[in-house]
C-alpha cells in the first residue's frame, strides 16, 4: 500500500533516511525516526548504493494523465461545493451522471460516469448517502414530545 503524502514529501523522507544512515544510525532507528518500515529503509539504502540519488528520487506517475488540469479541477471543485441546485439540477444531490454532465457542459471535457468516483476521490471526497427525512418534519415538536411525552410513556421514568 502506498504511504500517505505527496511524491515530494515521500522523496524528502527517503533523502532524510539516507542522511541518517550516513550519519551512522542503524536502519531500525532510522525507520523509527522517519516513520517507515525497516525493510523500506534497507531497500532505499540499497537503491542509493546502486544508483545514487536517482535511486531514491520520485518517479513520474504511471498511467494516462488527467483530462482536467489544476485550474479546471479547482473550478470543478468550486462548482460542486456550490451544490447541484446551483448547477441547474432539481435537487441538491450530486450523482456521478450529474457530475459528468456538469464537467461536460461547464468545462468541455467528457468523462465516463464510471470514472467520476475516482475523480471525486482524488479531491478527498467520499460517497455519502443523504439522510432520509420527511419534508414536513417538525424538529421543535419532536424535541418537545421527547422531553414531555416520552418520560410519561416509559415504564421507568427518570428521577
Amino acid at each position: 500500500m502506498r504511504p500517505c503524502g505527496s511524491p515530494e514529501d515521500l522523496e524528502r523522507r527517503r533523502t532524510r533516511a539516507i542522511d541518517l544512515l550516513q550519519r551512522g544510525y542503524q536502519p531500525v532507528e532510522v525507520a523509527h525516526r522517519v516513520g517507515a518500515d525497516r525493510r523500506s529503509v534497507r531497500r532505499w539504502s540499497a537503491a542509493y548504493r546502486a544508483w545514487g540519488v536517482d535511486g531514491i528520487t520520485r518517479k513520474p506517475v504511471p498511467g494516462r494523465p488527467s483530462k482536467l488540469d489544476k485550474k479546471s479541477r479547482k473550478k470543478l471543485e468550486t462548482i460542486l461545493l456550490k451544490g447541484a441546485k446551483a448547477a441547474g439540477f432539481p435537487t441538491d444531490l450530486w450523482t456521478c451522471p450529474r457530475v459528468a454532465e456538469t464537467i461536460r457542459s461547464r468545462l468541455g471535457v467528457r468523462y465516463h460516469v464510471d470514472h467520476i468516483g475516482r475523480l471525486l476521490h482524488s479531491f478527498g471526497w467520499s460517497p455519502q448517502k443523504p439522510a432520509r427525512r420527511a419534508v414536513e418534519r417538525d424538529e421543535d415538536f419532536i424535541q418537545g414530545w421527547v422531553k414531555t411525552e416520552w418520560p410519561r410513556i416509559k415504564k421507568k421514568p427518570r428521577a
